[in-house]
């Protein structure tokens, strides 16, 4: 059970879409506080995200264009949690698809809500070390268009501060990484 849940009493579901990567749904619900209402949320099978560093402190992102967006956003590796499959085996197999890279050392880092307010996706973050380039890296998913980019934490975080088009679950994770990056002595 994710931290911080306390149910609410469900008194009836509709499912309004069924997708490839996720539901939407009306649930007639009575909160704690024994408010009863309708509420909409986007069931999210979760997410899994990794911070990768290079053996000389860099950190691995993907500008990737996002439709939802309309436009491209720096973001650290990340990709869907397949049905049955542990969030390490998603992210160890997406920072190959998405950057070329593979780890050989993993640490968990957390998790945490993506939206709350109406979704109920859990994101599952690592630091990914003793990166090595794979000489012939994974295809990408066909509908993914990005880039690989390299930064310092530091360069990362002047993007962050100007304004540059970060999704949150980097920002987020960033922060989650950032006693390990400086316990390695890299420099934010």
């Amino acid at each position: 059970m994710p931290p911080g849940q306390e149910p609410s009493q469900l008194l009836s579901k509709r499912l309004f879409y069924q997708g490839r990567k996720f539901n939407f749904e009306v649930t007639r619900l009575r909160l704690p506080n024994q408010v009863e209402g309708d509420w909409e949320c986007v069931r999210h099978p979760g997410g899994a995200l990794a911070v990768p560093v290079t053996p000389d402190g860099k950190l691995v992102l993907v500008r990737q264009y996002r439709f939802a967006a309309q436009g491209r956003l720096l973001e650290f590796p990340a990709g869907t949690v397949e049905p049955n499959e542990d969030p390490a085996a998603t992210v160890q197999r997406e920072i190959e698809e998405e950057t070329g890279y593979r780890a050989h050392r993993w640490q968990k880092l957390g998790e945490f809500f993506l939206a709350p307010g109406y979704s109920d996706e859990i994101i599952y973050a690592f630091l990914a070390q003793d990166l090595e380039k794979l000489e012939l890296p994974p295809s990408q998913d066909e509908d993914e268009d990005m880039e690989t980019i390299l930064m310092t934490p530091q360069e990362l975080e002047q993007a962050i501060q100007s304004g540059e088009a970060v999704d949150a679950k980097t920002i987020c994770s960033l922060l989650l990484a950032k006693p390990f990056l400086e316990g390695e002595g890299i420099r934010s």
